[in-house]
């Protein structure tokens, strides 16, 4: 059986190495890609220090990927080998995108757009999906979901004109990706806490205003008061600590939604009828697999004209031997306002 290479975390809280290991094959509906181009992002570094997701181990890990199509599985339409294209891996060693072949379902996989690389792209799945997937996917029937809104690659364009929106962490992947959608959707204005350094960045991409993140939270009502005339009724927190999960929720109109990306931590007033939802970013998951593949249909365009542009990136050398330095990298936060990316094919 032909071989590649992956990056292994051996055990549960255990170490990475990279291994040699079969190259998994395209099942019924799936494509295989040879991955050019993968993102490293803080999930990878949290399961391996919290055990989380309940792997089988060793496992391969990863959730952003772009690159080559190398086989078509059965029923699987509308690509065919060599196209260039990006996606959104899982946790599953033939579906995680930390080795040289990967297999996805060619339903949530776009094809690469002229006007972005390869390693730009592999910066897109994971922080879009979140962003997206905590806007619009329906609202959550049991853990998982999202506002609800109209997608604005849909029939929500504008929709949201004259509403303002507050976006926690707009300098984080998903906080770009959050600025870009929400104006798509007409919200105004968009406002975000970043450190002031990201300012010019973030205006680019569609911001209004920049809240200092270093500001004394009780701080915040007050700056958010003198920026604001219409009640607001969404916010999103990508950072999501404790205490900026209690400063967004308080900082809402009463019936409005919060949106977390993690754990919500908010001492909650019931009479405010205030709405928290925590986003899950992956589009593989059942419950948000139809919105993702709504997505999916129209990103190639959305980034073709435009719309969305992907974060700017850091190609780490050495392959997929140099994630673990880059993932130690990210949990000692020393990464602020761009993507870490690899080359799996230059593993040494």
């Amino acid at each position: 059986m032909a071989q590649q290479k992956a990056l292994f975390l051996l055990e549960k809280l255990g170490a990475w190495e990279v291994r040699a290991t079969a190259i998994p094959q395209p099942g019924a509906g799936d494509l295989l890609i040879k991955v050019e181009a993968a993102a490293l992002n803080p999930v990878d570094w949290k399961i391996q220090k919290g055990g989380t997701f309940n792997k089988m181990y060793p496992a391969i890990l990863g959730t952003d990927g772009a690159g080559e199509v190398a086989a078509v599985g059965e029923g699987a339409t509308g690509f065919k080998v060599g196209d260039k294209v990006f996606f959104e891996g899982w946790f599953s060693n033939d579906k995680a995108t930390f080795q040289e072949y990967a297999t996805v379902p060619a339903e949530i996989t776009a094809k690469l757009p002229s006007n972005i690389s390869l390693d730009e792209a592999a910066s897109i799945p994971l922080g879009l999906a979140t962003a997206a997937l905590g806007l619009y996917a329906p609202l959550p029937k049991e853990r998982f979901g999202g506002a609800g809104l109209p997608p604005p690659w849909e029939d929500g364009r504008g929709k949201y004109a004259g509403k303002p929106i507050l976006i926690f962490g707009g300098a984080t992947s998903v906080g770009q990706y959050v600025i870009q959608l929400a104006k798509l959707s007409g919200f105004s204005p968009i406002i975000v806490t970043a450190s002031p350094k990201h300012t010019s960045f973030l205006k680019s991409l569609g911001v209004d205003h920049v809240i200092d993140r270093n500001i004394p939270l009780p701080e915040l009502k007050s700056q958010l008061a003198s920026l604001t005339i219409s009640p607001l009724e969404v916010v999103y927190d990508a950072v999501s600590f404790a205490e900026t999960q209690q400063a967004g929720y308080d900082a809402l109109a009463p019936g409005g939604t919060l949106v977390v990306v993690a754990d919500d931590q908010t001492k909650k007033d019931p009479s405010a009828r205030k709405t928290v939802v925590y986003a899950v970013g992956n589009v593989h998951l059942p419950e948000q697999r139809a919105t993702g593949v709504s997505l999916y249909s129209k990103l190639t365009r959305l980034i073709q004209e435009g719309e969305i542009k992907p974060n700017r990136v850091e190609v780490l050398p050495n392959g997929l031997a140099g994630i673990p330095d880059g993932l130690k990298r990210m949990e000692d936060d020393k990464v602020s306002g761009v993507k870490l990316i690899v080359r799996p094919q230059e593993t040494p």
